[in-house]
Order: C-alpha cells, then structure tokens, then sequence
C-alpha cells in the first residue's frame, strides 16, 4: 500500500506542478494577449473599419471642433475680431440672459413644447405599432405603414406648406367651419392655438418612423410565449401588456432617453417657419430666440452664452434619464 500511495502522490505533484506554473506566469501571457487582440482584429477586419474614417472626421470638424467657439459665452467677441474673443468679461453674458425676463418665457414656451411633445409623440407610434401587429390583412397593413411614414421624408418647409394650407384663414379647416354657418377662425396669427397646430403637425410627421422602429422590435419577441398565454387563459389585452409591452421595453426606454435629451431642442426649423411676432407670446423658444440674437442682432457672445446654458440642461436631463432608467428597469444607453 505504501509503495501504491507513493506512486500516487508522485503522480499528483507532477500534475499539480505544472498548472501552478501555468498560472503564475499566464498573467502576463494573457495582458500581452488582450493587448493584442484589437491589433488582430484591426489587421484582420481593416476594410471595415475604414468605412469610420469620414464618419469620425466629420464628427471632429463638424462637431467637436466648434465646441471651442463657446468660449465666446465668456469673452466679447465683435465681428472682424479674434474668433475667440477679444476681451475676457467672465460671466456676465450669463447675468444678462438671468435677469433677461423675455429669455424666461422663450424658456418657458421651449418647456412647455418640449414636455407636449414629449407626452403626445412617444406614446403614438407605440399604439400604431401594436395595433398594426394585430392586422392580419397584408395589404391594408403596408398602406398604413407607408401612408404614416410618408410625411417623414418630406422637407419642413413642404409640412410648413402644408399646415399653412390647411389651417389658413382660406384652408381646410376654415372652410368646414364656415360650411357649418361659423365664423373663420385665423389660427396661424392666434398665439394660442400655435401649440396645438405645432403638436398636431409633429405627431402627423414623425408617428410613421416610430412605428417602423416598434415593429422591427415586434418581430424579435418569441411566438412562443404568445402560445403559452393563450393556453393559460390569457386575453389580447393580457398577452400585450404582458409580453408584447415588456419585449419591447428596451427599444421604448432607449428612444424616450434619446427623446429627453433633445427636450430643449423643440424643431428650431419648424417653430421659425410657423410663428410670427403675434404668436410669440406662445411660439417663441429658446432656439429662434437664438436666432434673432446672435444672426440678426450679431450678438454673438450673448446667444452663445444662452446656448451653452441650453446645452448644459441638455446633457443633466439625458444623463439623468439614462441614471434612472439604468437603475428602476435595467436598460440604459450605457
């Protein structure tokens, strides 16, 4: 027995000893290794990765570059002068547009479009979508689909042609009001139906693509669980709030958080092409407000100021929402 046990424990030492020393000296085999890899992948893959090349180049002229024109916000810049300011004046752009009241009520206004935008848009084409999964007539699914999305690709100034020729004093509307015996109502120079006509317009043109997203999203959930609500008695209203709501969770939570950053945006393009000075008290946001500074009155270093104050309250709220959204459901941008 004696001579067995020494044979065995001779065999497990020299089993042992080797995997010891596979370890003590495979950290640094596996850094080198992870220092590598992208070089391989790199050397292996490089066709694709030159397709980044333009995508990052215009990102750094386009984007990141300009960055360094917000210093302005804290120096006087006047035309024809250094593009960086020529006299340093700290934060007093930013006392100016504090105790500015017009800037609190574009702030206001922008809010206010921001958070009906919000409430009203996200939701649509969530419903579109789900009831467009419930169509079983082929045909009659892709001519919504392509009906809601159409407006999407058309150019702002045609929607804004467009709203105008519904919603003039001579337009659609008006002219079904006045077919009832009613009075014309001037909507386009009347601050407040501008929030309506501005919502009504922006649900019309972006419910389509969102539906596209949903539905692509729609076709990654398992049939399966479908088959097994049914046969535990589940109903349609059931199986969608269930199943179909919680698999598509992931793309609602990621949209509404690339939603909420761009809150403070509100579609400069549109606003400027709708509004009027009468509709200003209503119309009037952050961006145009903007506009008319810096472009028309060459106040550069004040709309910078306003901007880079814009652009701050931006990133909390898309930080934020991503914080929250990360922590109550799991799912985050990063």
């Amino acid at each position: 027995m004696s001579a067995q046990q020494g044979t065995l424990h001779e065999g497990v030492a020299t089993e042992v000893a080797p995997t010891a020393g596979t370890s003590g000296s495979g950290t640094p085999g596996a850094a080198r290794a992870t220092r590598n890899t992208w070089r391989r992948v790199l050397r292996k893959d490089w066709r694709l990765y030159t397709f980044l090349i333009l995508p990052i180049v215009f990102l750094v002229i386009f984007r990141y570059l300009p960055m360094a024109g917000n210093v302005i916000a804290f120096r006087r810049f006047r035309p024809g002068g250094s593009i960086f300011g020529d006299e340093w004046v700290g934060l007093r752009y930013v006392q100016m547009f504090i105790t500015d009241a017009k800037f609190w009520e574009v702030f206001q206004n922008t809010l206010v479009l921001g958070l009906l935008s919000l409430v009203v848009c996200f939701p649509m084409p969530i419903i579109l979508a789900l009831l467009l999964n419930e169509v079983r007539v082929r045909w009659f699914k892709r001519l919504v689909q392509t009906v809601s999305y159409l407006p999407h690709f058309m150019s702002i100034v045609i929607v804004a042609g467009i709203v105008f020729q519904i919603f003039s004093v001579q337009g659609t509307i008006n002219q079904l009001i006045t077919a009832t015996g009613l009075d014309p109502v001037n909507f386009m120079q009347s601050a407040d139906w501008f929030r309506t006509i501005y919502v009504s317009s922006e649900v019309w043109q972006t419910v389509g693509w969102g539906t596209i997203l949903y539905l692509a999203a729609l076709t990654t959930i398992d049939e399966t669980l479908y088959e097994a609500a049914r046969i535990d008695g589940a109903n349609r209203l059931q199986q969608t709030w269930h199943i179909t709501l919680v698999g598509i969770r992931p793309t609602m939570i990621t949209l509404l958080i690339l939603n909420i950053g761009t809150f403070m945006s509100v579609g400069f393009e549109k606003v400027l092409l709708l509004y009027n000075p009468l509709t200003y008290p209503t119309a009037d946001v952050i961006s145009t407000y903007l506009y008319r500074i810096g472009i028309e009155s060459s106040n550069f270093s004040y709309a910078t100021a306003i901007g880079l104050f814009e652009s701050i309250i931006g990133l909390v709220l898309i930080l934020s929402a991503n914080a929250i959204s990360k922590r109550a459901v799991g799912t985050s941008l990063w």
